[in-house]
């Protein structure tokens, strides 16, 4: 009975291979589809982390803008006519520094902001220029509650506002 089997497999040895090939692929097929949700779940991840970053970086302009702002000398409060004058005030006889550099947009990688100037002139905020959508939509800081269900992240508006200093 033994040697019966032996001989009827040895008959038709394709049929082996072929189980062997669709085995292969069906594991192939699956290892696919997991890389494939791998990748979606680390680029949720990375945009999660570059929208941190965001929050980060346009928060420290914005904090710089308002130093720059309150340190104005004399009693007409300037905003920066450049987003360079944070990196050297020449306004004092030793210059001041509010940044040590203008960083780079997280969303584009780029060093250009979009900028939102003031009615007196001068820069109050900066935005990013990517119009991409955002992934965070509640739960902001009570300063930036107005990032809610925003559509893109050149509404994110990182603004100083004396009459909102914070």
């Amino acid at each position: 009975m033994l040697i019966g089997k032996f001989a009827a497999s040895r008959k038709n040895p394709h049929a082996q291979s072929g189980a062997i090939l669709l085995g292969v692929l069906v594991m192939l097929l699956i290892v696919g589809i997991m890389l494939g949700e791998a990748g979606a779940l680390w680029s949720e991840a990375r945009k999660h982390d570059r929208e941190q970053e965001l929050l980060k970086v346009g928060s420290k302009m914005r904090l710089a803008i308002g130093q720059y702002y309150k340190q104005t000398p004399g009693p007409i409060k300037q905003y920066p006519r450049s987003l360079a004058a944070l990196l050297k005030d020449d306004r004092f006889p030793i210059p001041k520094r509010y940044l040590r550099q203008i960083y780079s947009d997280p969303m584009t990688g780029q060093k250009n902001w979009g900028v939102l100037e003031s009615p007196s002139g001068g820069i109050m905020g900066i935005y990013s220029l990517s119009g991409g959508i955002p992934y965070k939509v509640a739960n902001f800081r009570p300063i930036y509650k107005l990032f809610e269900n925003k559509k893109s992240y050149g509404d994110w508006i990182f603004a100083y506002s004396p009459e909102l200093d914070i």
